[in-house]
């Protein structure tokens, strides 16, 4: 058989550690494809070959696109999302391994057949397509399962879309949300849309290349222009009048930034920056090709200064002129403001000590 040869660009990481069960790693190795029949009857392999690793499932983060940003280790059975896709993966290593596909449509079936043989103390490794396994990819309930079962779970560090974007991006790192992809059903995504519009953090979305437009669309309402209500924009504008000659303030320019990665480790790789508005036209004259990683910055936390002693001298005069008794205003101020009600009602006892102890009497008489 001869070897597989792939290019790869940009190689950036050197973290090739491959042990996989073969007698001879130098010689070239087939990839043998197992039924489930024959995954279930699999006779268990003499553990003095095993090395040093111990039986469980290892979960294996695989390159995004460049092949040589990996780390994977020896394996009874290899579980894979897309055989075919893997398959160019184990060649081009020439890795002589089970391999088995493993997906959301079967992941149920195959289920029990994979504890049986982590029960025996067999090693299985699990890989996705690209990046690192339950992480947007199949799994998480084999984890969970294999956690109730007291199973070792061992995670391989590997490739991971989520954070190199993050890392790359220019945005806030500290906190940020992995909402993953968006749910199918309109309401549910316009739900989880919402929620993420109010999130101070970063939000960090997957989304297709051909809904790319569909996702820009749906989001401007919540994180665009159209997201701020008429005494924002006119505030905004005003503030941007002082501060600017430009006689035509753009609205854009107050749309949450976003960064548009793809390709990331490939060739063509991509950063694209700018405001969620800005993506909208941009992406709607190409049609980007290869998997995205879509982060939006979080909402700007505003912090409420709280009223000078005179504005809320002001404000009580105001209540109370309406009619409000001031125990009343005190309370309503206090609610309209970041104040405790204990400190208005400190001011007020100052400002109008004489008037409170009247409305304690009556309140006593009472």
């Amino acid at each position: 058989m001869a070897r597989v040869c792939l290019p790869c660009s940009f190689l950036r990481t050197s973290t090739l550690s491959i042990l996989f069960r073969s007698p001879i790693l130098s010689t070239t190795a087939a990839i043998s494809f197992c039924s489930s029949s024959e995954f279930a009857d699999s006779v268990a392999k003499d553990d003095s070959k095993r090395g040093p690793l111990k039986p469980g499932l290892y979960l294996v983060g695989t390159p995004i696109g460049n092949l040589e940003d990996i780390t994977l280790r020896s394996a009874d059975v290899i579980l894979s999302e897309d055989t075919r896709h893997s398959g160019k993966l184990l060649q081009y290593y020439n890795i002589k391994a089970q391999l088995l596909s493993y997906h959301k449509f079967n992941e149920a079936q195959r289920e029990q057949a994979v504890l049986t043989r982590l029960k025996q103390g067999e090693i299985v490794a699990l890989i996705s397509d690209a990046g690192t396994p339950g992480i947007s990819d199949p799994g998480t309930q084999l984890a969970k399962m294999c956690a109730k079962e007291n199973i070792d779970v061992i995670p391989i560090p590997g490739a991971c879309a989520v954070v190199a974007a993050l890392s790359a991006s220019g945005l806030e790192t500290d906190e940020f949300t992995f909402v993953g992809f968006l749910p199918k059903h309109s309401g549910t995504r316009k739900e989880r849309l919402i929620v993420s519009s109010n999130e101070t953090r970063t939000q960090i979305f997957y989304v297709p290349p051909h809904k790319l437009s569909q996702f820009l669309e749906e989001t401007t309402p919540y994180f665009g222009e159209s997201s701020l209500s008429q005494c924002d924009i006119f505030y905004l504008l005003v503030l941007r009048l002082r501060s600017s000659p430009m006689p035509g303030p753009d609205i854009d320019l107050w749309c949450r930034q976003c960064v548009i990665a793809r390709e990331i480790t490939k060739l063509h790789e991509e950063f694209w920056r700018g405001s969620i508005a800005e993506a909208k036209q941009e992406f709607l004259i190409r049609q980007p090709k290869g998997e995205i990683t879509l982060l939006i910055e979080g909402k700007e936390e505003t912090k409420a200064e709280n009223p000078t002693e005179s504005q809320l001298e002001e404000e009580l005069r105001g209540l109370i002129s309406d009619g409000h008794s001031l125990s009343t205003a005190v309370k309503t101020v206090a609610e309209r403001t970041s104040m405790r009600k204990k400190e208005v009602y400190s001011l007020a006892l100052k400002k109008f000590g004489k008037q409170i102890r009247v409305e304690e009497e009556d309140e006593a008489d009472e």
